[in-house]
């Protein structure tokens, strides 16, 4: 048997009852008065089944004391749970006023449909009838929720006990889901099946009705923005056709109420210091097919920052000092985010100085006659703070000193907020962690504090996998794993064999991050490589060797490192490529053989980024030398710098700057071989395939490499449209760059002449495109498309190329 918990709700057309919605949903008056145009819902009614009738209690003509509680209609709860709610016993008193304690309190348990207590010859009767269980509970007719969304908003579950309550509350839920999904017209009608036992499935029946979209958004007084202006600076849009992966053009109440905030802090970001919004009404069409808004806006005039001060309470942060870091300065144009930019400068800096807990609060005085805004910055602040202790939190898998050692605080410290933000820094360059946050609160005396640090681990395993397309059809596919927090100890393990058309390598990596307990990264590398050069060089390069590095930072954003690597080169060419008869390339066959490498070197990185995987603001560089010829047959310097700088225009449009150059050369007499020289293209320069540009043999069509590059790029990251749980990030790029120069020893013929063959121009290439990175199911994905812009008749290019990795 079906019974409908609300026979009278039916598809109302046109605007329909908000109140009998309101009833539904629970809602109150001030979200009642934002459903305006919305369908109505009513309330469900009760089952007859469990159609609780009014809780009675028979009062008994007088005062009775009671002798016995009997209890009757328990079916599957014991009487000894009904008496242990019961708030009478045996041998009270009871009147009329008792009973009627005694009847809402049974009922308040939620447990019974129907309670009525009454006094039979000194016995106290009570008569129940129990609420059903849940059996299941089901969905119909949702297409554009999932079931499983569902689900988490109803609070009524299978084996749990139905309610009248509930179930309102469960229709309101739904239908506040399908109002955020911009169907506001959907309905809900909820009924349930009667089964034995005293047992029901509750049905949900859904209409879920058209997606409500926005078919204009409108502005009434302004008058220094346009409205296509204040259409970008909101995040509801207009609905359009190409906006097929966007939720944000559907009607959505608390979204619109962000978007007045947005206007509020665009407008008050341009000097309008008073500006308001008078009215923002949404207007539902006639056919329930979309919505208009209309908003009306009071600019106000322009204003400018008057005096700025600063008032302290303690004489240790001087008031004249701290103005001195505010990004504000009295005359310019008054921006709201540079209020908030000051308090954040002056908690910093209060922070440094030991004060953890501090408020401060700006005060404003508008003065119209002049449009200027006066601001004072009040500062209070504690007693001086001491780090009583640090908890980790979440870390499932790094064990806590590995955590802690990357801490710039410990206990018993003065409490150094700009020594916290270094730490959080710390943690996240690890690559160890999917989040990091670090909160101080206040420990168990005032001048205490405690240092949360809350981690969320992410996979530091790699499975990686990387394939790329050249114009003239080349195919590369590389595999490799590694381990970035080995055994939860911050170790970081390489076990890598990879193959294809260009490499075939082995090669194993270990690096302590705390050798010998110390701010030291040691660590030591196996490897034997060979590099099928032939489709771009026409030889074979094997390496088969390793080396020791030792790192440590010289400060907070410097490392500097060192190494020492031992290895056997060899140089193979087909066989009869270097006879007099074979068509071999001068510049490559004098080097055939193999030859021991001994070297040292070092790098000196800096890095001044905000952020070490998202970065806004700052910049990073580094230098690398390495001197071959401590022992060993080859000798040269080789010196490489690189340099990237990071500026938000706003937290979605990023631009980076890039820019890279190296230059290695010989000594005592040793020209340089071609396994030593730069090679670039694919990923190092996008547009051109592996070695595709610089010096060329053009009668083999061999590529030499260079000993001299210099690379550029900017790479503007571009808003995400898209859901962010699709993780899709698009950038756009250009690269511009050269590669070149050669020892005359291969550019010029035993009879003092440049070789035709041999061509080293030295010239600029340019490439631009545009770069996806995506966060697959299976992994991080990047594709490149490319246009090369410049290049050599004689270079060789791609035009897509794609590379992708497996976490684990």
């Amino acid at each position: 048997m079906i019974e409908y918990l609300n026979r009278p709700l039916v598809r109302r057309s046109g605007r329909a009852s908000l109140l009998a919605l309101a009833v539904a949903a629970g809602l109150s008056a001030p979200a009642l008065a934002q459903t305006a145009a919305a369908p109505a819902q009513p309330a469900p009614a009760q089952p007859a089944a469990a159609e609780p009738t009014a809780a009675v209690a028979v009062a008994p003509p007088e005062r009775v004391t009671v002798n016995r509680i009997l209890v009757r209609g328990a079916q599957r709860i014991d009487e000894t749970t009904v008496l242990s709610y019961l708030p009478i016993q045996p041998g009270d008193t009871v009147d009329p006023i008792t009973l009627d304690v005694a009847v809402r309190t049974l009922s308040r348990t939620g447990l019974f449909a129907d309670v009525q207590l009454g006094v039979q010859n000194g016995d106290l009767v009570v008569q129940i009838v129990e609420n059903p269980i849940v059996n299941q509970v089901v969905f119909e007719g949702n297409s554009a929720v999932r079931e499983d969304k569902l689900r988490e908003e109803v609070t009524i579950k299978p084996r749990g006990i139905y309610t009248r309550a509930k179930i309102q509350e469960d229709v309101g839920a739904i239908v506040e889901l399908y109002r955020l999904q911009g169907r506001i017209s959907a309905t809900v009608t909820p009924k349930l099946v009667q089964l034995e036992q005293n047992r029901v499935d509750v049905v949900f029946e859904i209409d879920e009705g058209p997606e409500t979209g926005l078919d204009a958004i409108t502005f009434l007084g302004n008058s220094a923005f346009g409205d296509s202006d204040l259409r970008e600076v909101m995040v509801t849009k207009q609905s359009r056709w190409w906006r097929l992966f966007s939720s944000n053009d559907n009607y959505d109440p608390n979204r619109l109420d962000y978007d007045r905030e947005q206007l509020r802090k665009f407008y008050t970001n341009r000097g309008y210091y008073d500006f308001r919004i008078v009215s923002a009404i949404a207007e539902l069409k006639p056919n329930d097919s979309a919505f208009g808004i209309t908003m009306t806006v009071d600019e106000g005039d322009r204003y400018n920052f008057g005096d700025v001060t600063v008032v302290t309470e303690n004489d240790r942060l001087n008031g004249d000092f701290l103005r001195q870091l505010l990004p504000i300065r009295s005359g310019q144009l008054y921006e709201s985010d540079k209020i908030e930019q000051a308090v954040d400068a002056l908690t910093f800096a209060a922070g440094s100085a030991g004060y953890a807990f501090v408020e401060i609060n700006p005060t404003y005085r508008a003065n119209p006659e002049t449009d200027t805004v006066d601001v004072t910055f009040n500062v209070s602040e504690g007693q001086r703070v001491y780090v009583d202790r640090i908890n980790v939190i979440g870390n499932t898998r790094t064990i806590d000193p590995v955590i802690r050692r990357e801490m710039m605080l410990t206990e018993g410290d003065a409490f150094n907020r700009a020594l916290m933000e270094r730490s959080r820094n710390n943690l996240r360059s690890l690559g160890f962690f999917k989040d990091v946050t670090i909160e101080e609160t206040r420990g168990d005396a005032p001048d205490r504090s405690v240092i949360n640090v809350t981690v969320e681990e992410q996979p530091t395993g790699e499975l990686s996998v990387g394939a790329g397309f050249s114009s003239v059809d080349s195919f590369v596919v590389n595999v490799g794993i590694s381990e970035r927090n080995f055994r939860g100890r911050g170790q970081n393990v390489v076990a890598r064999a990879e193959w294809g058309a260009l490499r075939q390598q082995i090669d194993f990596r270990f690096t302590e991050p705390k050798f010998l307990g110390r701010d030291l990264r040691a660590g030591w590398d196996l490897f034997h490589s060979r590099y099928d050069l032939s489709e771009y060089s026409s030889y074979d390069y094997r390496s088969t060797g390793g080396g020791l590095r030792l790192s440590y930072p010289l400060n907070g954003y410097t490392l500097f490192s060192v190494r020492y690597f031992l290895k056997d080169d060899e140089i193979i060419v087909p066989s009869g490529y270097c006879t007099t008869t074979g068509a071999g390339s001068s510049a490559l066959c004098d080097q055939v053989g193999s030859y021991l490498n001994s070297s040292v070197g070092y790098t000196l990185n800096i890095d001044r980024r905000n952020d070490p995987v998202r970065a806004t603001r700052g910049w990073a560089a580094s230098v690398r030398q390495d001197l071959a010829g401590v022992g060993g047959d080859v000798n040269y310097l080789k010196t490489e710098v690189e340099g990237a700088w990071y500026y938000g225009i706003t937290p979605d449009w990023i631009v980076s700057v890039e820019g890279s150059g190296g230059y290695v050369s010989g000594w005592n007499g040793d020209a340089i071989r071609i396994n030593d020289r730069f090679f670039k293209g694919g990923n190092s320069f996008r547009g051109f395939e592996t070695a595709g540009m610089g010096p060329r043999d053009l009668l083999t069509d061999d590529s030499l490499g260079g000993n001299f590059y210099a690379i550029g790029t900017v790479e503007v990251t571009l808003p995400n449209y898209l859901p962010e749980e699709y993780g899709i990030k698009t950038s756009l790029f250009a690269d511009v760059g050269t590669l070149g120069v050669l020892d005359e020893r291969y550019t010029i013929t035993s009879a003092g002449v440049t070789d035709p063959n041999i061509v080293d121009d030295l010239s600029l290439r340019a490439s631009a495109g545009i770069s996806i990175h995506w966060k697959s199911p299976m992994g991080p994905i990047r594709f490149d498309i490319s246009k090369v812009l410049a290049k050599e008749d004689y270079d060789e290019t791609e035009s897509f190329r794609f590379s992708t990795s497996t976490q684990f």
